[in-house]
């Protein structure tokens, strides 16, 4: 099992554990997510993998998180901030409550915030311990819908940009030391969230909606997360990928 050590949040299901199967093997995987550990089915394929239960809106979930990494593994690699909602309910903007708007930033955006700085400063402590082969990085999952108009999920978006703008903040404060960050724009996903929506984007998806005309898988996502994980953009920093069959590609 590799040294390095790789966490993703919202992996109990979804593009977290398309995310968790591209790592394996390159790093030990931590899963998590706000479910309790007895609730939680590891799929066979990812036998091995530490699961910890975490809800990134919740600061002391936050914190507990990153002094369990310390005390098990001393090290944190790879952080992979995945986690996120959708509003419990599609409401149009003129509409859309303020209870909403509250809770879907509150984790999208507050929650990805501030596990990028507990993510940081852990790593910038795990610098000060001198690892050999210590290059530690962070990946943020957004969305399409970060520059994409969804008028029933307002909030979504804008959860999703601010979280575009995270990313920039951080590559930005993290580049003397070596650290990179990257965005990841999944595009339309196949998981529990876009299953109730599934015939209206497999239709969109036909009808040309994206040049690559077929709906994401998580593994796709998980691919561009390993290989952004891997070193090999590490000229780079706060770049985003679309991983998205090409639907940012404006056309006539």
């Amino acid at each position: 099992m590799a040294d390095k050590i790789a966490l993703v949040t919202g992996s109990a299901r979804g593009i977290g554990q398309g995310i968790a199967r591209a790592l394996k093997g390159q790093f030990r995987v931590i899963l998590s997510a706000t479910r309790e550990p007895e609730n939680v089915e590891i799929p066979a394929d990812l036998a091995g993998c530490d699961y910890i239960r975490c809800n990134i809106a919740s600061s002391a979930d936050r914190k507990h998180v990153f002094e369990w990494i310390e005390e098990k593994y001393g090290r944190l690699d790879l952080l992979v901030n995945n986690a996120g909602v959708a509003p419990l309910v599609r409401e149009d903007i003129l509409k859309a409550t303020e209870e909403s708007f509250d809770r879907v930033l509150g984790i999208n955006l507050r929650g990805t915030y501030f596990m990028c700085q507990h993510g940081a400063n852990y790593m910038l402590a795990c610098k000060e311990k001198a690892f050999e082969d210590y290059e530690p990085r962070i990946v943020n999952i957004s969305s399409m819908s970060s520059y994409t108009s969804s008028t029933a999920r307002g909030e979504y978006c804008i959860s999703k940009a601010g979280i575009s703008m995270v990313t920039k903040l951080f590559a930005d404060r993290l580049a003397e030391y070596g650290i990179s960050v990257f965005e990841v724009q999944p595009g339309i996903v196949a998981t529990d969230m876009t299953a109730v929506v599934r015939e209206k984007y497999d239709r969109l998806i036909a009808d040309g909606l994206t040049p690559i005309r077929r709906i994401g898988l998580p593994e796709d996502i998980g691919k561009a997360v390993a290989a952004l994980a891997s070193g090999a953009f590490d000229f780079c920093t706060g770049t985003v990928i679309h991983a998205d069959g090409g639907f940012h590609i404006q056309r006539l």
